[in-house]
């Protein structure tokens, strides 16, 4: 699934593509807005129109990820690359760990 490259080689092309400040911004706080309305999507299945909030999480996820890319100038990378909405998440972990 990475295509010959490692784990490192994916995140620092993610990176190339967000390096304005607010857009680093709006991706710290959408990625794991968009982890935790998956989580709670699925917990839906046990309390009722809990979705509904699993929803708002989702799209107010994908809305910060949009206005950073605007500030940003250039388009997600998963518009070129399906693999790079995988990437997000990992980049948003080296970044909260430091080493992005």
């Amino acid at each position: 699934m990475l295509g010959n490259r490692s784990s490192e080689q994916w995140i620092a092309q993610y990176s190339t593509s967000h390096q304005h400040p607010i857009n680093r911004v709006c991706h710290t706080f959408g990625i794991p807005t968009i982890l935790v309305s998956v989580a709670v999507f699925l917990a839906g299945f046990f309390y009722n129109r809990l979705w509904l909030f699993a929803a708002a999480l989702f799209v107010i996820g994908w809305t910060l990820q949009f206005i950073g890319h605007a500030f940003e100038g250039k388009p997600p990378e998963f518009f070129s690359d399906w693999r790079f909405l995988f990437v997000g998440v990992s980049w948003w972990w080296a970044k909260i760990n430091g080493k992005a």
